[in-house]
């Protein structure tokens, strides 16, 4: 029984593939149309594709999700911290956070079709080589893109990490917040559970985010903005990785 549970599970996430790859490109057409509108224009259409990609995982892979605390988002503008274990939470948190660009390396932007939409949000594209060059121009970009009201999604720990685990958090979005004086918001969520690393690692569950309290730079370093964010993400993804373990080894009883 658990194999035909687990051939089912490979047949909806290579149905789900399938959709991606048709899609992508559709709306790739669509965001490359959108160029000449505003900045914010251009974000709120080509996040569609975000929405499209949640309602596919969730139709076809099953894979549902809730947000604890959704009343700690702040008004305005954020520096965003967050743990980074699937390619879910980057459509995700289109749906769940206001209009946002993310810190992402800059080979993303050479993929086709996909990149080509991406590069019209305006994020945030460093070399991870350039060492004290991509540094300075996250500050400068981060400055500019929150001026202008977006905010500023950053993966402390640089690449995805799988659940369980953990690395080191760089501390470029920290220091963009102490640097610019914007609060930083900690996220965390358990997406790896359901939404692994490779095209059929997809299986039917529900996704926790869980939003932080958010922390006030005024007064702290760079370091111990860092130090908080990570405290309290890496104690929350515990403890929602120990109750997705549980429901995994429920369903596979149950199978």
């Amino acid at each position: 029984m658990r194999i035909v549970m687990l051939l089912g599970q490979r047949l909806r996430a290579l149905m789900f593939a399938g959709a991606q790859v048709l899609l992508t490109p559709l709306f790739a057409l669509v965001a490359l149309a959108t160029f000449p509108l505003p900045h914010l224009q251009r974000y709120r259409l080509i996040r569609y594709y975000a929405y499209t990609m949640l309602y596919l995982a969730r139709v076809i892979c099953g894979i549902r999700y809730r947000v604890l605390h959704a009343e700690r988002i702040p008004p305005g503008p954020c520096v965003v911290l967050a743990k980074h274990q699937s390619a879910w939470e980057t459509f995700a948190f289109q749906k769940i956070l206001p209009p946002q660009v993310w810190v992402l390396k800059r080979e993303l932007l050479w993929i086709p079709f996909f990149g080509w939409g991406l590069a019209l949000t305006r994020p945030i594209a460093i070399d991870r080589a350039a060492g004290a060059r991509a540094f300075r121009q996250l500050l400068a970009q981060g400055r500019d893109r929150l001026a202008s009201g977006f905010w500023v999604v950053v993966f402390p720990e640089g690449t995805r990490v799988a659940p369980g685990a953990s690395a080191p958090y760089h501390p470029g979005g920290a220091h963009l917040a102490a640097r610019t004086g914007t609060t930083v918001l900690p996220v965390a969520h358990n997406a790896g559970y359901c939404w692994g690393k490779g095209w059929l690692e997809k299986r039917p569950g529900l996704v926790t985010v869980s939003i932080g309290p958010p922390i006030d730079p005024h007064g702290l370093t760079t370091e111990e903005i860092n130090r908080r964010a990570r405290e309290w993400i890496e104690a929350e993804v515990r403890r929602m990785g120990s109750a997705a373990e549980a429901d995994l080894q429920g369903a596979a009883r149950s199978a």
